[in-house]
């Protein structure tokens, strides 16, 4: 199983939020936010980070996703 972050993207731009915002307000490194980007695990206490400053679960920021490796 792999992880995907589309959820956490598409409440970005509900909330009128960049990458940026989202970085400075949980204190997220650069190289953090790149593994967000490219779908890459990132500890939960990174995961807690970014619910607490949304204000949300983290069932709406991520879920895990069959990996194409694993269909074939």
């Amino acid at each position: 199983m792999a992880v995907c972050y589309k959820k956490l993207w598409k409440m970005l731009i509900d909330k009128d939020m960049i990458k940026k915002d989202l970085r400075l307000q949980t204190g997220l490194s650069t190289s953090t936010m790149s593994k967000l980007s490219k779908d890459e695990n990132v500890s939960m206490d990174i995961i807690e980070k970014i619910c607490t400053v949304l204000n949300c679960d983290v069932g709406d920021i991520m879920e895990f996703v069959t990996d194409k490796k694993e269909e074939q």
